[in-house]
Parts: structure tokens; C-alpha cells; sequence
């Protein structure tokens, strides 16, 4: 009989043993705070510490089409590799409703948790309405806990409001859009066509916002109607006039690199008046650290 009792303990020991403790971080009401630390033309991030956890950062940047990923950044970053299972919870006083699968979020090794756009939306759809996405993943430092970290929708309508307002106002480009461009111009002179102004506008806009431009490379070409001395002359002209119109615009004059080619290196033949069309250019290229 006490051979049984005792073996009975130990299955149950071992039971006790066997359940995994939840380890839960989340802002209390008083601690909870959102913060729009980005918001600018150019980038718009809404960011919620979670306390002794680390921190959920929502993201849109400027660009062509609307974008928005979410960002789980944590202190204790992962060890191996899991998924992390996204609910929304409602809050207590809406007592038994059920809590709503969201995603499935992949954990790399030393790696952050992230979101594609339409989870991200999900999520701030549901802190709008008052729950709290809610991330839990086993442990990779303890096979004994799993860890429930929580976003809290308190303070959260006053500045998602405001991060919207910032979308709202990002350029429809990137850098990477205008990193690379070729302007074109008239015939015989340094007046750039309609769309080549309009596209100088939108880089200089651009330059407004971003103060990590290491250097701008100016390259002016012609066609090849005219003499050789005369079109190398004016392809210089033409890389000096869109030179200072970024020194005008901000930009210092010593990151700004111009060159003139003349009628050389062509990039259309010059027998119809498309193609000479394609050879009046000057070629911009940005670079960033």
C-alpha cells in the first residue's frame, strides 16, 4: 500500500512538473504609452513599450503603393527557431467573448518578430476596438515556461489617429525611386522637358526629408547635331544648371559630383528625332551610407 501511495505522489510530482508556467508581460493602465516617434513625409512609426519585454513598433515608409509592418522588437531575442501564436483578447469587461486568431507569427534565431501589412492592419483594427494582440511562444531559454506578451489598447486612439494622419501624408516615393534618374530635355538648350522639371520637383521635395544623402553624381549628354567642342560644352551646362538646383535646395555643393559627356555614349541611335531625344539627358545618381 505504500509502495502504491508513494508512486502515486511521484505521478502526480511529475504532473505538477509537467505544467508549463505562463510568464506574462504587458503595460499596466497607468504605463501604458504610445508614442508617434516618426513622423515625417518620409516615415510614420507608432511604437507601445512592453515593460521588461521590449517594445511593438508599427512602421509605414514613403513609397509607389500604401505599406505597414509591425515589428516585435525584444529584449531577449530569440535563441532558436518557433512560432509565436497572435490572439486578440478582449478586454475584462467584456466577459466571454472569445479571443480571435490573428496570425502566426515565425520566430528566427536572434532575429525580431515581424508581420506582413494585412496582419499588421488586423492588429491595429483591434486595439482600435479595444483588444489586446497578444503573442505567446514557449520559452527558448526555459522548456518549463512559455511567455504571453501583450499590447494594450489604453492610450492608444489619440496617437493612432495622428499615425494615420502621417500615412496619409507620406510621399508616393521612395529613395529607391529616384536613386536612379534620367532627365530630358529640349532641343539645343539646358531647359528640361515638363516631366523632367516635374520629376526634379518631386527629388528635391524628397531632399527636404532625408539628410542622409552622401553624394550626388551629374552626368550631362547631348545629342550629336552640332559640333563635338559645342555639345561637350553644353552637357556640362546642363549638369551645372541641375547642380544648383540642389545647391538651391539644400544640398551642399561639395556632394554634389558633375560631369559633362558631349555627344558620347549614346543611349539611342541619332537618326530620328526620338531617339535624339533619348540622348538629351543627364543622368542622376544618389547614393546613401
Amino acid at each position: 500500500m505504500r509502495t502504491l501511495l508513494a508512486f502515486s505522489v511521484i505521478i502526480f510530482s511529475c504532473n505538477l512538473l509537467a505544467q508549463p508556467q505562463l510568464r506574462q508581460y504587458s503595460a499596466g493602465i497607468e504605463q501604458s504609452v504610445w508614442q508617434l516617434n516618426r513622423n515625417t513625409p518620409l516615415e510614420c512609426q507608432l511604437q507601445h513599450e512592453i515593460p521588461h519585454f521590449g517594445q511593438a513598433v508599427f512602421r509605414s515608409v514613403a513609397g509607389k503603393a500604401l505599406n505597414l509592418d509591425f515589428e516585435l522588437q525584444m529584449l531577449r531575442l530569440p535563441d532558436g527557431y518557433d512560432l509565436a501564436e497572435v490572439l486578440s483578447v478582449p478586454p475584462a469587461w467584456r466577459p466571454g467573448e472569445p479571443a480571435k486568431a490573428v496570425a502566426s507569427m515565425q520566430l528566427l534565431k536572434q532575429y525580431n518578430g515581424d508581420l506582413p501589412k494585412k496582419a499588421a492592419w488586423t492588429l491595429l483594427t483591434e486595439l482600435e476596438q479595444g483588444f489586446s494582440p497578444t503573442f505567446y511562444f514557449s520559452d527558448w531559454h526555459s522548456p518549463y515556461d512559455k511567455v504571453a506578451a501583450s499590447i494594450n489598447p489604453v492610450q492608444f486612439l489619440k496617437q493612432y489617429q495622428q499615425f494615420n494622419q502621417c500615412i496619409s501624408a507620406l510621399l508616393p516615393y521612395s529613395f529607391d525611386d529616384i536613386a536612379f534618374t534620367v532627365l530630358s530635355y529640349e532641343t539645343g538648350g539646358d531647359q528640361l522637358t515638363r516631366e523632367s522639371q516635374r520629376r526634379l520637383t518631386q527629388i528635391a521635395e524628397y531632399l527636404k526629408y532625408d539628410q542622409d544623402i552622401e553624394y550626388i553624381e551629374i552626368q550631362g549628354y547631348t545629342d550629336s547635331y552640332g559640333g563635338r567642342w559645342m555639345n561637350e560644352q553644353l552637357s556640362v551646362k546642363r549638369a551645372e544648371k541641375v547642380k544648383s538646383f540642389f545647391v538651391a535646395a539644400g544640398m551642399s555643393a561639395d556632394k554634389v559630383q558633375v560631369e559633362g559627356f558631349g555627344e558620347r555614349r549614346h543611349a539611342a541611335p541619332n537618326d530620328t528625332a526620338l531617339e535624339r531625344k533619348k540622348n538629351r539627358r543627364v543622368v542622376l545618381q544618389m547614393t546613401k551610407p
